[in-house]
């Protein structure tokens, strides 16, 4: 005896047979084939129904799973394999927390101590201490001025390549210069805090500071690198061209005279036995120097630009920018030559 709803469907293929007369004979013969195939079918459906709900818990699960279809079980296992993953990274992440914590505990351990005493360790100063400088900040500072200055080259490459109008180059140029005035105030505020810093150029790899001059490129080296790259020039912008780069000269050298006053007045102060504080008003004299020579490098890259036109100004910038990133290329490759051969070594 079939259940309500198999009996249903029964009576609705049965009615259907009842009438199968209206139709022509080759439609009855299939229509009634199809019916006769889809009761058997249908009660050996409910038959394997009445079995499946025999059989024991651990068999029907056992079925169900091997059911399953293969994207199923795929979408089950990366599930989870993302669950364990989760897990390593929880444990990793607790594991670094609890490390911290007792590296805190052991760096108040030693602050307590170097109170104790009066002094604090200079491990303790530099860990400290040190990342809260201006200093500090200055170099994370000029990491960002390097990815964006990086990025102010290639504008200026393309903008020139596509040829876009004046307007629209000219807004790229003064983007592109008052991204050097920045650098210029960036070191200024640093060089408060450490102008010796600044000046030898100490946040620079070697082979930059092989270009320094008193914490930055010479002006009339510029001069001397761009020139080629801006022909054809006017018989004009030539000759103020020249009278800039002997401007340049001039100035750098009056610099560099008085870096070296600076330091034989140290060094007398030093050697002729005198309070230390009078060497430390004449180091003090850094400070200006350094902030002379940045003023005379602004100066020179705006008299550049009045100078120039548009367009070959902003070839300019890009030459610069070129030469920045070519030191940066060459002190990489120093620097790698330099590891390969003490490794070998």
């Amino acid at each position: 005896m079939f259940p309500p709803p198999m009996a249903a469907v029964i009576k609705v293929l049965a009615l259907l047979l009842s009438h199968q007369s209206t139709f022509r004979s080759c439609s009855v013969g299939i229509m009634t084939s199809k019916i006769e195939f889809s009761i058997h079918h249908l009660a050996e459906m409910e038959f394997d129904s009445e079995q499946d709900n025999q059989s024991t818990g651990v068999s029907h699960n056992k079925d169900k799973h091997s059911a399953r279809p293969g994207k199923v079980l795929r979408r089950l296992a990366l599930n989870r394999e993302a669950a364990r993953k989760c897990r390593l990274r929880k444990k990793a992440h607790l594991q670094e927390l609890e490390n911290s914590k007792k590296r805190l505990i052991q760096l108040e351990r030693e602050l307590d101590e170097a109170q104790q005493q009066g002094c604090a360790s200079f491990e303790v100063y530099q860990m400290i201490a040190y990342p809260l400088s201006n200093v500090a900040k200055f170099e994370m500072e000029y990491g960002r001025w390097l990815e964006e200055q990086n990025k102010r080259t290639s504008d200026l490459r393309n903008a020139l390549f596509l040829e876009i109008g004046d307007k629209e180059l000219g807004v790229l140029v003064r983007n592109a210069m008052n991204h050097y005035f920045d650098l210029f105030s960036m070191k200024a505020s640093a060089a408060k805090t450490d102008a010796l810093y600044i000046m030898l150029g100490m946040w620079r790899t070697s082979v930059e500071r092989l270009f320094f001059w008193i914490g930055g490129f010479r002006p009339s080296l510029i001069l001397k690198v761009l020139s080629p790259y801006l022909e054809p020039l006017l018989e004009e912008q030539r000759f103020d061209i020249c009278c800039l780069r002997q401007s340049c000269y001039q100035a750098e050298d009056a610099l560099s005279k008085g870096m070296e006053k600076l330091h034989q007045m140290v060094t007398e102060t030093i050697s002729g036995g005198r309070e230390i504080s009078t060497a430390m008003e004449s180091m003090e004299g850094l400070v200006r120097v350094l902030s002379q020579a940045d003023h005379l490098r602004q100066e020179t890259l705006q008299q550049v630009s009045r100078i120039l036109t548009t367009r070959q100004t902003a070839k300019g910038l890009l030459v610069l920018g070129d030469y920045i990133q070519n030191i940066q290329c060459l002190s990489l490759l120093w620097s790698t030559t330099h590891v390969n051969c003490s490794g070998n070594a």
